[in-house]
């Protein structure tokens, strides 16, 4: 039953939407029914998907950089003391300029091809991944860290056999978060300048006022997103040990 729960949820407010659009006698051009929606999307298929495969590679691409890139930072933050000092604070500054901002600079000195999208997803997705898994590196247990060093385990050693597995679930935690934001970079580069995607393709069909053929667009984005986190979710507990929650007194 809870398997379908979403499912319930996600037909209850379509059937809200119908709804409203059938009583408040909203304009299509404003607010498509969705089964308007769905029609404009059976009959341009072939269009929707042709753009949905260019922000679908831009997101993937972007989500395993993002996390090669992030995961290498955090381990460079823990090994080093000097690291840490020079480039943590960098990594804290960074984040005070809204990421979006940059989208345009991006397409200036990428080009409007894949480069700029995948860079824009790269940005959004590196600091969540960055920052989760230092987290998890600098909460290692002491009892483990000092049984390591009573085992005269080398620095190395115990950061890779001690700290990395104690910190996995933590870099779990900021990958989940990665694979949502994911596809919020893609398709801003995608608003900023593209010639395909589903951003580009929602941008010229509100132009046009298709704002059948938009929702059609964002429906098949927020469905892709939907599978990717689902689909990160379900390798993460299949590869990581998660430890078990304390039990509280009743």
């Amino acid at each position: 039953m809870s398997r379908l729960r979403p499912l319930v949820v996600a037909m209850g407010l379509l059937a809200l939407w119908q709804l409203l659009c059938w009583t408040s006698g909203v304009p299509p051009f404003l607010l498509p029914d969705p089964l308007r929606v769905a029609r404009t999307l059976w009959a341009r298929l072939d269009l929707v998907a042709g753009h949905a495969l260019t922000t679908a590679l831009e997101i993937l691409l972007g989500l395993a950089i993002g996390t090669a890139l992030g995961a290498g930072s955090a381990l460079l933050l823990a090994a080093s003391r000097r690291a840490r000092e020079w480039v943590l604070p960098v990594l804290v500054v960074s984040q005070v300029l809204p990421v979006f901002a940059l989208a345009p600079l991006l397409v200036l000195w990428l080009g409007y091809g894949l480069p700029s999208k995948v860079a824009m997803a790269v940005l959004v997705i590196y600091f969540p991944v960055t920052a989760a898994f230092h987290d998890g590196l600098r909460r290692t247990p002491e009892g483990w860290l000092d049984l390591a060093r009573v085992m005269d385990a080398r620095p190395a050693a115990i950061l890779w056999r001690v700290r990395v597995p104690a910190a996995l679930p933590a870099f779990a935690s900021g990958l989940r978060v990665a694979a949502a934001v994911a596809p919020i970079g893609a398709v801003v580069g995608e608003w900023v300048g593209s010639s395909s995607g589903l951003g580009y393709l929602m941008l010229h069909a509100n132009a046009r006022m298709q704002t059948d053929l938009l929702f059609a667009s964002l429906f098949v984005l927020c469905l892709m997103a939907l599978l990717l986190w689902y689909g990160v979710d379900r390798l993460l507990r299949r590869l990581v040990a998660w430890p078990s929650e304390p039990l509280h007194p009743a």
